[in-house]
């Protein structure tokens, strides 16, 4: 697999990918798929208790993330086991353990050495693991049930967990103890915006995302935004209530990407909380079956939440689907939001410009390289993807040309 090229900086420092384009964003192929990514289910185990529910299909990865120099990537698995892999050179480089605890939400810290992730049994503790060594370095204790959503602030070492206890919990890697506590109406999500100084709290009790300043925490929020779709009024009545899954700031801070377990995404404006896009076209993860889980119920865990993401300039948003399609919004023209918010204000509805064939079974997990021209998405199998340059115009090779030239004078 060759390396992907490389992003420039904008003025601010921020990293954006290296002249993202629609024609561009179109032209990417798996460059490389991994069929063994994850352990295959084992068969059902003979005795009085064989009948009892198995998991359905193959197991899946739940979880991934890169690094912040996108040189490596992890991922997580319903096999209970995370795995490290080379961006650049597209090969597995370890394969790590955790059946006494099962391991869900891994993240990468600011050290591409070190992860956090979640635990899926035994305790609901997260873990703060060394891949050099194999090593735990730290537990984070304090959550009463399941871990569900957890964020690494993009400027220190803090970091925030949900969890279905119904609180989210503020935490420093440097201490075991947690340094800030919120007690909520039922299970959130979590996100942090690009300074650090910002973070929101999805509530699907109340279908609420809460954003709070990170040094006054403890205070009210600053700001309560209601997701409100009134176009679901046109397809059932009384509509149904969008499931929130997962939460993230475009790069510049002005929108909040929400997705959605089912068959829509949204992007709201961060400022003042109008809903602006709906995303349609995809097929929501909801509807995969699980294990005594009837089919287009509230979604547990694993099921939905990471298979949906910004482009690292915010230009595009890329969504897994349960057809195994790689669906992309072009989300560079946006409307810009008048007036009070009206709850009752239909939001401009995006059908996606491109559905990238990808997967044989549900795409789960979906993210774009931090500073490569790569993505990644991951199910039953994990696949790299890179724009196909045999076309032309070839813009990659354009873009390395302009500053080969620029830079030789």
């Amino acid at each position: 697999m060759a390396p992907a090229a490389t992003t420039s900086t904008q003025d601010g420092g921020t990293p954006s990918m290296l002249n993202l384009t629609s024609n561009l964003m179109m032209k990417f192929k798996p460059a490389k798929i991994f069929k063994n990514a994850v352990e295959p289910t084992p068969p059902p185990s003979p005795g009085p208790h064989s009948s009892r529910a198995q998991n359905n299909g193959p197991r899946h990865i739940t979880g991934i993330s890169f690094d912040d120099r996108g040189d490596q990537l992890i991922t997580a698995s319903e096999d209970e086991t995370f795995r490290l892999y080379s961006c650049k050179s597209g090969k597995q480089l370890k394969v790590l353990y955790s059946k006494k605890y099962g391991v869900d939400l891994p993240r990468f810290t600011h050290k591409n050495t070190t992860i956090l992730h979640a635990s899926t049994k035994e305790d609901d503790t997260i873990r703060y693991h060394s891949l050099h060594d194999n090593k735990y370095l730290q537990y984070f204790k304090g959550h009463k049930d399941k871990v569900i959503s957890m964020e690494v602030s993009p400027v220190d070492d803090g970091f925030m967990s949900g969890s279905m206890d119904k609180t989210v919990r503020l935490w420093d890697l440097r201490s075991p103890y947690c340094r800030g506590l919120l007690n909520l109406p039922s299970s959130p999500v979590v996100a942090y915006d690009a300074s650090g100084l910002v973070f929101a709290v999805a509530v699907n009790h109340y279908s609420r995302i809460l954003l709070y300043d990170q040094a006054n925490f403890d205070k009210a929020p600053f700001l309560a935004i209601t997701l409100e779709d009134p176009t679901l009024a046109l397809i059932t009545y009384p509509p149904r209530i969008p499931f929130m899954t997962s939460l993230a700031f475009s790069s510049n801070g002005k929108y909040l990407l929400v997705g959605c377990s089912g068959n829509a995404h949204y992007i709201l404006d961060a400022f003042e909380g109008h809903l602006i896009a709906k995303l349609e076209g995809h097929t929501g993860l909801e509807r995969r079956k699980m294990s005594n889980q009837p089919p287009g119920i509230e979604p547990v865990r694993g099921c939905s939440g990471e298979e949906v993401s910004w482009t690292p300039d915010s230009k595009f948003v890329l969504s897994g689907s349960l057809d195994g399609k790689i669906y992309i919004w072009d989300v560079q023209n946006l409307p810009v939001p008048q007036g009070p918010v009206d709850l009752k204000a239909p939001p401009m509805r995006l059908k996606p410009m491109s559905a990238l064939e990808g997967h044989p079974g549900p795409s789960r997990c979906v993210k774009f390289n931090p500073r490569l021209a790569m993505m990644c998405s991951a199910g039953a199998e994990l696949a790299f993807w890179l724009p196909d340059q045999s076309g032309e115009p070839d813009e990659i090779a354009k873009e390395l040309l302009k500053k080969k030239a620029a830079a030789s004078g």
